[in-house]
């Protein structure tokens, strides 16, 4: 191990679907985030932890910063805004454009006086003219004084090495504050319910999403027998969505548990028998209670 050792903890913030957990995952080297091209992806805020020789980064992957609609919205909002508060630095993820909207100018005031160094990733570099790179950096240059910025592709890997190299020159010596096979502090039944989550987006149409959280009733692994048995709950909010989630004699639901049992078998390094049910539960994002049940807790 080197004689310095670099260690701190780096929120990693951007409006929803910029692709901060596709880079996150690209960096820890497995997924533990879940990604969609649908908005409002990430719910909690998740730690996952980078060790090398060098030291350990412990990324703070939080809800995309926007203005919030419903109590889930707001609950989003305050766990991005506060995380802000309590890192060693911010990496701020945007698209590559020269417009520069009224999401990002809000992001920028709110980094005004964090006090912190922020470093600028403009991720999806892969998808525009590499001419253009330049004419992107000169406008984000006007809004804020970056301490570094760094065009990037999290889903190609592009430029992913100089992200990570150029965290760990902001970052401070410290200690490792987690053990080096450590990659995340998410428990696996809050894993394995994003990842069934995940799989749901990707199958179901534009509205229902939102409007979906998924509960884990039972995680066991059978006695001296490499597999495990899940059941979960898919909650959503009208009788509608339930029709549309379960599908024409339930073919729906079995596409989404079997895509969530091949990525859960992945994690778990095993077999997995997955149950999957649907339940109706009306507004359940204007409901403390119920968010609280599903898993949104706010951190005091």
């Amino acid at each position: 191990m080197k004689e310095v050792f670099k260690s701190g903890f780096v929120a990693l913030i951007g409006r929803p679907n910029v692709g901060k957990s596709t880079l996150m995952n690209r960096i820890i080297g497995q997924k533990i985030a879940i990604t969609s091209k649908k908005p409002q992806t990430t719910r909690n805020k998740i730690q996952t932890v980078y060790t090398c020789d060098e030291g350990q980064i412990v990324f703070l992957d939080t809800p995309g910063i926007h203005k919030a609609k419903n109590k889930l919205g707001e609950y989003m909002v305050n766990v991005a805004e506060k995380t802000l508060k309590e890192v060693d630095l911010i990496m701020w993820l945007v698209e590559p454009d020269t417009f520069i909207g009224a999401g990002e100018q809000h992001i920028a005031e709110q980094l005004k006086d964090i006090g912190v160094p922020v470093i600028l990733v403009i991720n999806k570099t892969d998808t525009v003219k590499q001419d253009d790179v330049l004419k992107f950096i000169d406008a984000y240059r006007k809004i804020f004084d970056f301490d570094e910025i760094i065009p990037a592709s999290a889903l190609r890997g592009n430029n992913v090495d100089t992200v990570v190299e150029q965290i760990f020159k902001y970052l401070p010596q410290g200690p490792m504050y987690y053990d080096e096979d450590t990659v995340t502090d998410q428990p696996m039944r809050q894993i394995v319910a994003e990842l069934i989550r995940e799989k749901a987006l990707h199958a179901l149409d534009e509205e229902i999403p939102h409007g979906i959280a998924v509960t884990i009733e039972k995680m066991k692994k059978r006695p001296h027998k490499d597999i495990y048995d899940i059941e979960a709950t898919i909650i959503c909010e009208r009788d509608s969505h339930k029709g549309i989630i379960i599908g024409k004699k339930g073919s729906m639901l079995k596409k989404i548990g079997t895509n969530a049992r091949y990525e859960i078998e992945q994690q778990l390094d095993m077999k997995v028998n997955l149950q999957l049910w649907v339940k109706v539960r009306k507004d359940w994002r204007d409901s403390e209670l119920l968010m609280k049940n599903y898993g949104y807790v706010e951190n005091k």
